[in-house]
């Protein structure tokens, strides 16, 4: 059979016959089965149809599965209830189509007939501040949707979207000063400027809270503030130099962060790189009338008809000429659609933030500066201890990412160390162990279920082996690679599918679902939802394995045919972890 997914096929079939008989097309689709050891898949629609169409349900199911049943590749076709149906495959047809995903690179997976350039921010990071817990999940969700969508062929643009520019610098800078006053940036001159910052990140983390407490409860360190905001933005040689040195600083060490977490970033532009873009974009907002004054302030009325609460106006300038975030934000939308050509820009940002994004997108499409692209806010829940808050250090503080991966690491160490068979690995091999695991352990747990939804960080239970957890998948991995080595040492070779046990069966379905899966990932922008498929793989991989003898099989030919099961198992696994951005081990 062609290259294309089970449940494609089959809903080919049941669009033929839905036709024959005269009914609408849209209820021609196949699903899971509800019960498994009944069928392999299961069609609802035909009494949808034969209602919408006054006709008798259970008359029509029969027609259809008179129908399906004589077609090639199905084994058996009921008609359940008043008029559900229930599909068997035949095993010709199953060896056929795992034949067809075992050869196929791609595993079924089908590319976009009209890929879209794609812009996905999932940075959120900030100079002069350490990536911390929340960070994390816009981190894990933004590069496992960064590979799903690449690997349905759309063209995507991965852009960090770094905090860099501002009232923030200003009060930076402002407090920069005061402490450190003899340095060459504050004189006027020219230059040379030193190379590097002239301040730790560890400084700077401490000076940013106590300079916006300053300019909070201070009129004149405000006034200071804003008067170095307005001379970097101006363009002063050392406030540029020195802002220069702390956004490379930050960035440095950020990008530690990021390469711990296998994040990837096509571009590290700021809020600095649209600056030049808010002028000409704020003036064309008040010549077309998108943009008016009130009390001062200059805002964009977004409120739509049919909108089921008030939706306040955004605003774009104070009545003191201070621009915001959305003013920005605003600026990035139109450099992503005019210069980079997006079709589609998908934000990644706590669900915390939806009322500003609902606001901004309305605002761009009424400016026109979306350009017809899609604008699409990725909201996700937060990161939460066992008390159900957000999660703290054990002094209450924010936790900084790397601690909070640092903790799963030393967790996951604690395990390999326990075990006599990987404490005997050598030393090197155990700490890059230590460290895929506990990745694996926080990544995993990020994207498993709805992004929506919170979740707590116990690492006790997260870096666990067993259970719904990344290095349950992990090993599971690890094993089929095991069982394919030995095969090849006892010159076992893989032969054509044949599954004739349950367990067989289960995991072969199981495996020709994988493009389903992954398209309703991308569709609803979802990794939870590969991460559940992945998950129950495993699951079945582990019942069919203790089910089905592979290499003690009695048989050549079921040997090989268990041998090739294993093979699409393990390539299927694998696949699925490396969408989810999660390393495997090359023994565990």
């Amino acid at each position: 059979m062609p290259v294309q997914s089970v449940a494609n096929h089959v809903d080919a079939v049941l669009r033929e016959a839905f036709a024959a008989f005269g009914l609408p097309l849209s209820f021609a689709r196949c699903s899971p089965p509800a019960h498994p050891d009944l069928a392999d898949l299961q069609c609802n629609g035909a009494l949808g149809a034969a209602k919408a169409a006054g006709r008798n349900p259970r008359e029509v199911a029969s027609g259809i599965a008179a129908m399906i049943g004589a077609r090639a590749g199905f084994a058996a076709v009921s008609v359940a209830g008043p008029g559900f149906l229930n599909l068997r495959l035949s095993n010709s047809f199953l060896s056929e189509a795992a034949e067809a995903a075992v050869s196929d690179p791609a595993l079924g997976v089908r590319q976009e007939e009209t890929p879209e350039r794609v812009v996905i921010d999932f940075g959120g990071s900030n100079v002069a501040k350490s990536l911390h817990a929340g960070h994390l999940r816009s981190l894990a969700i933004g590069e496992s949707l960064r590979r799903i969508l690449a690997a349905q062929g759309h063209h995507v643009v991965s852009d960090v979207h770094l905090g860099d520019w501002g009232l923030q610098m200003g009060m930076l800078m402002s407090a920069i000063r005061r402490g450190f006053p003899h340095l060459p940036y504050f004189s006027g001159g020219g230059g040379p400027f030193p190379e590097g910052s002239p301040v730790s990140l560890a400084e700077l983390e401490r000076l940013y809270p106590e300079a916006a407490e300053a300019c909070k409860s201070n009129p004149d360190r405000l006034a200071e503030a804003r008067a170095d905001t307005a001379a970097l933005q101006d363009g002063d040689a050392g406030l540029t130099a020195l802002w220069r040195s702390l956004r490379e600083m930050s960035l440095a060490a950020q990008r530690t962060d990021f390469e711990a977490l296998g994040a990837h970033f096509d571009l590290f532009l700021g809020e600095s790189d649209a600056d030049g873009l808010v002028g000409p974009m704020v003036a064309a907002m008040l010549a077309s009338g998108t943009a008016v004054r009130s009390d001062g302030a200059l805002v964009i009325e977004i409120a739509e008809p049919g909108d089921a609460k008030p939706m306040p106006p955004l605003l774009l300038e104070k009545a003191d000429g201070a621009a915001l975030y959305a003013t920005t934000d605003l600026a990035t939308i139109g450099q992503r659609t005019g210069v980079m050509g997006a079709q589609r820009i998908i934000y990644v940002v706590d669900q915390r933030q939806s009322l500003h994004f609902e606001q901004v997108f309305r605002a761009a499409r009424k400016a026109g500066i979306d350009r017809g692209a899609a604008l699409v806010h990725v909201g996700f829940g937060t990161v939460n201890g066992k008390d159900g808050k957000p999660y703290r250090t054990r002094q209450g503080g924010v936790a900084r990412l790397s601690e909070l991966i640092g903790e799963a690491v030393a967790k996951a160490e604690a395990r390999v160390d326990e075990s006599e068979r990987l404490a005997a690995f050598p030393s090197a091999e155990r700490q890059a162990l230590s460290r895929a695991v506990g990745v694996a352990a926080v990544k995993f747990a990020d994207l498993s279920g709805d992004r929506l939804s919170g979740y707590v960080f116990d690492v006790d239970r997260l870096v666990s082996f067993e259970g719904r957890t990344g290095p349950y998948l992990q090993y599971a991995c690890v094993r089929i690679r095991s069982i394919l080595g030995m095969a090849g040492q006892q010159d076992a070779a893989p032969g054509a599918i044949d599954p004739r046990h349950d367990a067989e069966r289960d995991l072969l379905l199981a495996c020709l679902r994988f493009p389903e899966a992954v398209s309703a990932s991308a569709a609803a922008l979802q990794p939870g939802v590969l991460a559940d498929y992945a998950f129950g793989v495993a699951q079945r991989f582990s019942r069919f394995y203790a089910a089905c003898p592979v290499l003690g099989a009695d048989e050549p030919a079921t040997r090989g045919s268990r041998l090739s099961l294993c093979r699409l198992a393990g390539r299927i696994l694998e696949r699925s972890l490396h969408l989810l951005g999660i390393e495997v081990p090359e023994r565990m």
